[in-house]
């Protein structure tokens, strides 16, 4: 009994599953999709060095150096960060201080203060 029920589902699902076989899997852009153009790339490489204006005024400067980042604070500070894992090209940091880079934006965050966003 059980196999003749399953025999006369089993073409009921067979359309089903085809479709679900069809269906894109990946979430990259297609070709004429005028969505792709207007969002932002965030694995774009970063720029050698770059200014970027913080969400409290101040100004900082960061160069890339490949597995580290020189960062330069509005003060005439300088403190260098390694990436962190080593394999990352995004996100760097040493101890209680970190930057994390996303496109244009750096979520910088010093140990015992508020993270700061910034904008390139």
């Amino acid at each position: 009994m059980a196999f003749r029920r399953t025999f006369r589902i089993t073409p009921a699902l067979f359309p089903l599953l085809i479709t679900a076989a069809c269906v894109s899997q990946t979430n990259a852009p297609k070709a004429g999709n005028p969505l792709a153009a207007t969002t932002t790339d965030s694995t774009a490489r970063q720029p050698r060095v770059a200014t970027y204006n913080c969400a409290d005024g101040a100004r900082i400067t960061i160069e890339n150096l490949g597995t580290s980042v020189r960062v330069l604070g509005p003060d005439g500070a300088r403190e260098d960060l390694p990436a962190s894992p080593a394999n990352q090209s995004s996100r760097f940091g040493e101890a209680h201080d970190a930057i994390v880079i996303d496109g244009r934006d750096a979520l910088v965050m010093k140990g015992g203060a508020t993270p700061l966003t910034c904008t390139r």
